[in-house]
């Protein structure tokens, strides 16, 4: 009587306890099941793992010559902390200088800046969402569910290592963007951690939304079984993440407050983020500044409103950090969420 022999999850050889292999025994050097399935993974991926890898190594060595460069300039210029419009006073005629630094190096830090927003969506877009989806389009994840391997250790499998490559990457991107962001950013560049491009690529940010988009794609696919369906599912999901939380942002946390008197001059440092304005009143009250703006007489409107000056609420700029990781906490809370739901779903169709 013949004996079919069954291949292992990475197909070269019967494992453990088939029929194939009476002993039960493996020969030395060959993979375990879930081994060969990470092996698998590290095979069909390979070429966007060496993408971001190389991204990564790249980049590093990008933000490290212009980090050297950008620090060079300042040093000669004496622009530290200056702006187009500075009130330091070691700063006055600084102003062409600021304008050269700005031309030469604002260009580059934009593109690194770009780069680490987009990265999260790209992840998503062409690992996460064919991560999965793929498999069960094509049916070829049904050799694996066929091996001893059960549904779960599978998608375990298949997740682990591409999430273990993108917070590797992104980290180190991050971290390398913040060492060069050290010297060029606020003032002299005209970047400042509040804007949508800074905040997105410093700190913890661009690390949590890429696991994020990782787990977008996975839930997708395992729903949709289609890639190209799931690609755009991913790209809209993670767009619409991205913006609702742009516009929560600013109320993650009390911002601060400051008055300013009726000769006083309305102005906040540069590295302060405005989140809203008005008028105080005498008794206290503020007024949102639409509503004397917009009267015909303003004069009036303020005397009938008994306004005294100006407010400004604003996140000064030790707000940043504590910013970014509570978006980055409610992203990561997001990504359990969804993984969560990933392995359910696994359960419930594969058993």
């Amino acid at each position: 009587m013949t004996t079919t022999a069954h291949l292992g999850a990475n197909g070269t050889g019967p494992t453990a306890g088939d029929p194939g292999d009476p002993g039960g025994a493996r020969e030395p050097g060959a993979r375990g099941t879930l081994g060969g399935l990470v092996w698998l993974v590290r095979r069909q991926h390979r070429l966007f793992f060496g993408l971001l890898l190389a991204a990564a190594a790249g980049g590093a060595v990008w933000c490290a010559v212009l980090r050297g460069r950008a620090a060079a300039f300042i040093d000669a210029h004496h622009i530290d902390g200056c702006s187009m419009i500075s009130l330091v006073a070691r700063c006055d005629g600084t102003q062409d200088a600021v304008v050269e630094f700005r031309n030469t190096y604002g260009p580059a830090l934009q593109l690194a800046e770009a780069g680490l927003l987009l990265l999260p969506v790209l992840i998503g877009l062409f690992l996460g969402a064919p991560l999965i989806a793929r498999e069960l389009e094509a049916g070829t994840h049904k050799l694996v569910l066929t091996q001893s391997v059960g549904p779960l250790r599978w998608l375990a499998a298949k997740t682990a290592l591409p999430a273990l490559v993108v917070l590797a990457v992104t980290t180190a991107l991050s971290a390398v963007f913040a060492w060069l962001w050290q010297v060029v950013g606020d003032e002299v560049s005209g970047s400042y951690w509040y804007s949508t491009l800074d905040f997105a690529a410093l700190g913890p940010v661009p690390v949590a939304y890429s696991l994020l988009a990782l787990a977008v794609g996975v839930l997708a696919g395992l729903l949709l079984r289609r890639t190209v369906l799931t690609m755009g599912v991913t790209l809209g999901a993670m767009v619409l993440i991205q913006v609702a939380l742009k516009q929560l942002r600013p109320y993650l946390m009390p911002s601060g407050s400051t008055e300013f008197g009726p000769k006083e001059s309305a102005q906040l440092p540069d590295n302060a983020w405005l989140v809203g304005q008005g008028y105080y009143t005498r008794s206290g009250d503020h007024l949102p500044m639409e509503v004397c703006d917009s009267a015909g007489d303003q004069e009036s409107c303020l005397r009938s409103h008994d306004v005294v000056g100006q407010y400004m609420d604003h996140h000064p700029v030790s707000h940043h950090w504590p910013l970014a990781w509570i978006e980055s906490g409610i992203v990561l809370a997001l990504t359990a969420v969804l993984t969560v739901l990933a392995f359910r779903v696994m359960r419930r169709r594969h058993g």
